[in-house]
């Protein structure tokens, strides 16, 4: 014959009183900060040699899913060292990462608590060249978890001196 204790009684309480339990639960963050960024290669167009060129890279979206209390984030975006190039890469088949400019616009909250975001570059006159790692968009206050959507849009200042070609190069986004 098998018998079940009845459960432990954390408190005994006399009649008409109040008596309580503690309860506890967890709150799960399984999917943390993540960055989405547009599969590649994505090509923003063609022109003449001391022409801009300029396209939208596509959307670029950061999730916020840790559930915290400070939920801030930035993302930054730079270009991979050695510029653009076409062909052998010589001087004449690069475009250097000085002549590469960023600028996000304004970007969209796209869903979970709202809070403050920040473009880095909110437009056209605020780009920035991608020689060195900037802010692409933020979020600068509130909890919990959080989206935000944008367009960038990547404008080539082709030097003059640029030979004819196909030129790659690589755009990078991180969040932290």
């Amino acid at each position: 014959m098998t018998t079940t204790a009845p459960p432990a009684l954390a408190a005994t309480c006399p009649a008409s009183t109040t008596c309580a339990t503690t309860v506890t639960f967890t709150v799960n963050a399984p999917d943390g900060l993540t960055i989405n960024v547009p599969d590649g290669p994505v090509s923003i167009g063609s022109g003449a040699p001391g022409a801009p060129i300029s396209g939208a890279l596509g959307p670029v979206t950061v999730s916020d899913q840790r559930a915290a209390l400070t939920a801030t984030w930035e993302a930054t975006v730079s270009a991979a060292s050695g510029g653009f190039t076409t062909g052998g890469g010589t001087p004449a088949e690069t475009v250097p990462n000085t002549a590469i400019l960023y600028w996000s616009g304004s970007g969209t909250y796209t869903g979970g608590i709202p809070a403050d975001f920040s473009p880095g570059q909110a437009t056209a006159g605020d780009a920035q060249s991608l020689d060195v790692s900037r802010t692409a968009f933020s979020k600068t206050s509130g909890s919990g978890n959080n989206s935000a959507t944008w367009d960038p849009t990547i404008v080539v200042n082709v030097p003059a001196q640029a030979v004819a070609g196909t030129y790659t190069g690589t755009v990078n986004h991180s969040v932290a």
